[in-house]
């Protein structure tokens, strides 16, 4: 065991305590799988994050370091706020981009690429794989989540590193309302990401507890973005498979989300996600596809703990 420099961060916000809290390990060489698996468990976030030099092949594609991504019960391939939350802990502490303005990060699914956007940084979507999900299984996660079916506008097996079940279903009232059964969920080893347009819903009664979340939130931590961006989706993660009930904010499933519902004509190619909401929080993430059809994936980063960790 040694010491190691540490950090953590709130990511999706630019308040501190609003986002997605992640824990970032910025020395992770000579330790184990076992050993990061564990570490993941005892912070219990969502994600706990490995950071080690890139491989003899991610750093000739340009690789600027390699990270490993980890759940409190599994590691993932690939996941957008450790994404995000690794690139600002390691600039942080000094790392130096090969290329100002742009980082690559090595992981599980391959390289992928970030940029500096107007203030934040955002990655670039890996590809998406997706096809109509099994109507058995639909079937079996709708009623887990309490959901009729006629609530359902469209779904679709979504597969970029992370594999989710998306639904896009009818208003923001009704996703507030899910109360899933988890262990369920679990059981049918399915992540489920649930979204809503919210400009269909501007005098639901669910914008009211929207509007008092948010101004519950700057009555603590005041942000002028929080209170004068619209947003245009609102979104849940149900994630028991792999130890999170309810994920605050969720880069892989909002990149997945933006490349289907964008395909699909259902959301613009410039839009902004809201998550957390049920769980108090006030997540932000920033959905753009560029000229090419890449889907970028932005949000704000804030530091919150920096020290030492013994591992």
């Amino acid at each position: 065991m040694k010491t190691r420099a540490f950090q953590q961060v709130d990511v999706f916000t630019d308040t501190a305590f609003l986002g997605n809290p992640l824990a970032v390990v910025l020395d992770g060489e000579g330790l184990s799988d076992a050993q990061m698996q564990a570490f993941a468990r005892w912070t219990q976030l969502s994600e706990t994050t490995f950071v080690l030099p890139p491989t003899p092949e991610g750093a000739a594609g340009g690789a600027d370091y390699r990270v490993r991504i980890f759940t409190p019960g599994a590691e993932l391939p690939f996941a957008g706020h450790p994404t995000l939350g690794t690139a600002h802990a390691w600039l942080s502490a000094g790392g130096q981009p090969r290329q100002s303005g742009q980082l690559v990060q090595e992981c599980g699914v391959g390289l992928v690429s970030l940029k500096s956007v107007d203030g934040h940084w955002a990655f670039a979507a890996p590809p998406l794989q997706r096809q109509t999900p099994a109507p058995a299984l639909l079937a079996e996660v709708l009623a887990a989540l309490g959901l009729h079916a006629d609530k359902v506008l469209t779904a679709q097996d979504l597969n970029n590193g992370p594999h989710w079940l998306g639904l896009l279903i009818d208003s923001v009232d009704s996703l507030l309302a899910l109360e899933p059964d988890h262990a369920a969920l679990k059981r049918l080893n399915t992540k489920v990401g649930v979204a809503a347009k919210r400009e269909a819903n501007a005098n639901h009664p669910a914008n009211g507890l929207i509007r008092r979340a948010n101004r519950e939130a700057r009555a603590f931590a005041p942000s002028t973005r929080i209170a004068n961006d619209p947003t245009d989706l609102e979104v849940r993660a149900f994630a028991a498979p792999v130890g999170i009930a309810e994920d605050p904010v969720t880069g892989s499933l909002n990149a997945s989300l933006a490349q289907w519902l964008m395909a699909e004509g259902h959301m613009p190619a410039q839009y902004s996600a809201r998550q957390g909401t049920a769980l108090g929080r006030a997540g932000q993430v920033f959905l753009s596809q560029d000229d090419s059809s890449q889907v970028w994936v932005g949000g704000h980063v804030v530091g919150c703990i920096q020290g030492l960790v013994t591992l």
